[in-house]
C-alpha cells in the first residue's frame, strides 16, 4: 500500500489562504479546505505508523488551522500552514516530535523546547558532572548528518550556581536542546517523503535516549519512576 502524500493542491491552497487570510474566504472556501486538512491528517497518521516501528506514539495530535490573536499584533485569523505533533509513550520516553507543512517552509524539529525548571536543573547538573556521553552524542555522524548542530536559546552568563569557566559552560547555558531540519517543497511532493520524515526522526533516537535516561534518574543513577 502506497503511503499517504502531500500534494500540490494542498501547498497551493495554503498560499492561497495566507493571500486571502480572511473570514469571507474561508467560509467560502471551507468544503475545498476540509477536503486538503483530511488528505494531510492521513500523511500524519501514516507518519505515526512508521514510528511506531521503532517507537512507542502515545498520541499524534494535528493542530486546529485557527489562531488565538489575542494577544497577538497579528489579528489574521488563520495559520498559513498544517503541523502536529507525535508524543512518545509513557513516564520514561522523553521528547517529542513536531511536523509542519507550509510552502517554502516546511520543516521537522524534536528534542525539548520548553523544559519545566527541575527538568531543565536535572540536565544542568547532569552536564556539569560529566558531559562526554552528550558531547559524543552530538557528533555521532549520522545525527549531525541527518539534523545538524544543537540548536536553542541561552542564557548569555552562567545559571545562578554554576561556574562560569567550567568546560562545558555552552551546554550548561542552554535554555533549550532542539534539532530542526528544513525541507524544500520538491522534497514535500515527493512520493517519499513519509520515509524521509521517519528516517530523520529516527536518527534522534540516541540523544532521547540519553536525556530520558537522566531525566528518570537522579545524579547518582537511581530510576525516580519506582
Amino acid at each position: 500500500m502506497l503511503d499517504p502524500i502531500i500534494t500540490k493542491e494542498t501547498l497551493n491552497l495554503l498560499i492561497e489562504l495566507k493571500n486571502n487570510n480572511n473570514r469571507e474566504w474561508f467560509t467560502e472556501n471551507k468544503p475545498e479546505f476540509k477536503r486538503h486538512e483530511q488528505s494531510v491528517k492521513a500523511f500524519f497518521e501514516a507518519i505515526a505508523v512508521k514510528l511506531g516501528t521503532h517507537d512507542e506514539i502515545e498520541r499524534t495530535k494535528m493542530f486546529r488551522i485557527y489562531r488565538d490573536v489575542r494577544f497577538s499584533k497579528d489579528k489574521t485569523p488563520y495559520k498559513a500552514h498544517f503541523a502536529g505533533s507525535f508524543s512518545r509513550a509513557g513516564a520514561q520516553r522523553r521528547g517529542g516530535y513536531y511536523l509542519q507543512i507550509k510552502p517554502g517552509e516546511s520543516f521537522l524539529a524534536t528534542g525539548f523546547w520548553d523544559p519545566n525548571k527541575e527538568d531543565l536543573l536535572r540536565i544542568r547538573k547532569e552536564l556539569e558532572e560529566d558531559a562526554s556521553e552528550m558531547r559524543e552524542i552530538l557528533s555521532q555522524k549520522n545525527l549531525k548528518s541527518t539534523w545538524g548542530e544543537l540548536q536553542g536559546d541561552e542564557l548569555k552568563t552562567a545559571p545562578k550556581g554554576f561556574d562560569k569557566t567550567h568546560e562545558d559552560i555552552d551546554l550548561i547555558k542552554k535554555k533549550q536542546f532542539i534539532f530542526t531540519r528544513k525541507f524544500t517543497d520538491k522534497e514535500v511532493l515527493s512520493t517519499g517523503f513519509a520515509d524521509e520524515v521517519n528516517k530523520t526522526f529516527r536518527a534522534i533516537r540516541p540523544f532521547f535516549d540519553y536525556m530520558s535516561d537522566v531525566l528518570t534518574t537522579n545524579l547518582n543513577g537511581e530510576s525516580l519512576l519506582d
